[in-house]
């Protein structure tokens, strides 16, 4: 695709993730008034890192068109930081937590939405802006991955940060469950102690199998062996 439309089409779905993250936050729910307010839920950290990341991308276009002519290697310099942060954030957050969010929220709403999506949400949450946390992430990260081709870090370095994400923020559910006494997610509040450490154990390595998807899935779009 030519640049100009996909920088177009970037800067749309940086616009909607903006419009989500603002249309969330407006919500005066009882969840984010508590400890850890909105930070404490994944899909509000995917939520922002995903405009984070379509952020850097905006950015790297509109220095890419900037600097195209310009024979000035201090500019040339800091565009490939930009491209090396918008590839390192595609293969080690945007992709695998993105598709993670997605995937395991519609698995578990399907099987039970008490344990993950209470009903009681429905009278704070409209369905456009469920969807909007929970499905248009899937296709966004898919159309960026299509558009451009992202240099993915050495997979020991890849999946060392991807462990370290996932680790880091089940420590965090267990310290917010700590002082509060209460889990982020009522799925957590049926398990026993050791059906819980099993269950993390398990959504660190999908996480880093979602990381390897996104690996492979790039170098088959891009054809990157050849």
């Amino acid at each position: 695709m030519a640049l100009v439309p996909c920088q177009v089409l970037r800067a749309a779905i940086l616009l909607s993730y903006c419009s989500i993250l603002c249309n969330y936050k407006a919500i005066d729910m009882p969840a984010h008034q508590t400890y850890g307010g909105s930070w404490k839920f994944l899909t509000f950290i995917d939520l922002v890192i995903q405009a984070v990341f379509f952020g850097i991308c905006v950015l790297t276009d509109l220095s890419s068109l900037l600097t195209r002519g310009n024979d000035s290697q201090e500019q040339e310099r800091q565009l490939k930081k930009l491209i090396s942060l918008r590839d390192w954030m595609m293969a080690v957050l945007a992709f695998p937590v993105g598709v993670f969010v997605v995937t395991m929220f519609w698995s578990i709403y399907i099987y039970d939405r008490e344990l993950v999506y209470p009903k009681l949400l429905d009278n704070f949450i409209p369905a456009w802006l469920n969807h909007g946390m929970h499905t248009t992430v899937l296709p966004f990260v898919l159309i960026e991955m299509r558009t451009t081709h992202h240099q993915y870090p050495s997979r020991s370095c890849g999946l060392a940060a991807v462990c370290t994400f996932a680790v880091g923020y089940i420590l965090w559910v267990c310290w917010i469950h700590h002082v509060t006494g209460v889990w982020v997610y009522p799925l957590l509040e049926h398990l026993s102690p050791g059906v819980k450490i099993i269950f993390f154990a398990a959504v660190t390595v999908i996480i880093n199998i979602f990381y390897l998807m996104g690996e492979v899935l790039n170098n088959y779009i891009w054809d990157t062996q050849k």
